[in-house]
């Protein structure tokens, strides 16, 4: 400890004595098994007392040797017994600290639920709607259950159009709504969400942007692509001097914000009686089975000037545009989902892979 040492065996005995209670002072003042190990070199290593005294045992008189050789065993002894009494404390106290900090309750029921993830579908409509909002369109809403003529009559869909029949199209036994049996309700489960469009046009007065997402109804068994309750997206414009290259442009923007900045769109001509001219839209898709090329995505066209009359929009003066596609087909091509159960069977892990809020790309 850089202290010379008594050579009287009666001088050197008080500085031992003094050496041990200095030594137990230190050890109990350490609170970790880390601490109290860095002290041990102070009082137990090469230059500590001790080891000076055993060191200097060959000078002392040697008729005092035996004397100083039991002073330094015993100062040794004491010294070691402190150092390893309190160690044993330390480790005990840290293990308790352990057990405490591990502690597990076996009485306590387990957490059995899992984090909540959102139905990619929700996600998705979202995502979508937020899109069009972007663009400062309106987000609009429609009833599910709807009144024949806002879902086919003024839509340009006649009475033989094969939309309207009962084996694709599910209608509503007036006597189910007020128990007294008529020959018809008119009303039906929404076959798709084009019916919204008359209901903007006659309560809207144009110019009018909007996008209607929602649940859809048809007569369909369920299989790897087909299901009686889906979703679509609707979109509507109608202003002065729209044309089919506002169509293209609007639908362009679409398709890169759901597949990203290299998708493309083309137009192919089609035929749908509530626009005119018609067009289905095909997206190119690199990931297609086979190859990359170009599947259908939706369809589009121009608001037959039929519809925009029977829905109280002068043609004459206005124009419009409108296209519609189904969320779960966006859905299958963005994910690479290559069967309709896998999104509408309510299996849990279908959902969690999309995370609880993202977006799931």
């Amino acid at each position: 400890m850089g202290m010379s040492l008594p050579t009287d065996a009666g001088e050197l005995e008080k500085s031992l004595t003094a050496a041990i209670g200095q030594a137990g002072e230190a050890f109990a003042g350490a609170v970790s098994v880390e601490e109290l190990k860095s002290l041990r070199p102070a009082w137990m290593g090469e230059s500590s007392l001790i080891a000076q005294a055993k060191r200097e045992i060959k000078n002392i008189d040697p008729s005092q040797r035996a004397q100083v050789g039991k002073l330094v065993g015993s100062a040794t002894g004491q010294i070691s017994k402190a150092y390893e009494e309190r160690l044993e404390e330390l480790e005990r106290l840290a293990l308790v600290q352990a057990l405490a900090n591990e502690s597990v309750d076996v009485t306590s029921a387990p957490l059995r639920s899992l984090p909540a993830g959102r139905h990619p579908l929700e996600l998705l409509q979202d995502e979508i709607s937020d899109f069009f909002v972007s663009l400062g369109w309106d987000i609009a809403q429609g009833p599910e259950l709807e009144h024949e003529w806002f879902n086919f009559d003024a839509l340009n869909l006649d009475i033989d159009h094969p939309a309207r029949q009962m084996q694709d199209t599910f209608y509503i036994d007036s006597a189910s709504l007020d128990g007294q049996a008529e020959e018809s309700s008119h009303l039906v489960m929404r076959t798709h969400t084009s019916p919204v469009q008359g209901r903007v046009m006659t309560s809207t007065q144009p110019p009018f942007y909007m996008a209607c997402p929602g649940k859809v109804f048809r007569s369909d068994e369920l299989d790897a692509t087909h299901t009686p309750v889906f979703h679509q997206i609707e979109g509507l414009a109608i202003d002065k001097n729209l044309t089919m290259a506002h169509l293209k442009g609007v639908l362009d923007h679409f398709a890169k914000a759901m597949f990203g900045p290299d998708a493309k769109t083309r137009f192919r001509p089609s035929f749908f009686p509530f626009t005119e001219p018609s067009a289905e839209l095909d997206l190119w898709f690199p990931l297609k089975k086979g190859g990359p090329g170009w599947i259908e995505w939706g369809g589009c066209g121009m608001v037959n000037p039929n519809v925009l009359r029977a829905c109280g929009v002068n043609p004459d003066e206005y124009q419009g545009f409108a296209f519609g596609m189904g969320i779960e087909r966006t859905l299958m091509l963005r994910h690479g989902i290559g069967d309709m159960h896998d999104i509408v069977e309510g299996d849990v892990r279908f959902s969690q892979q999309f995370g609880l809020y993202g977006k799931g790309h």
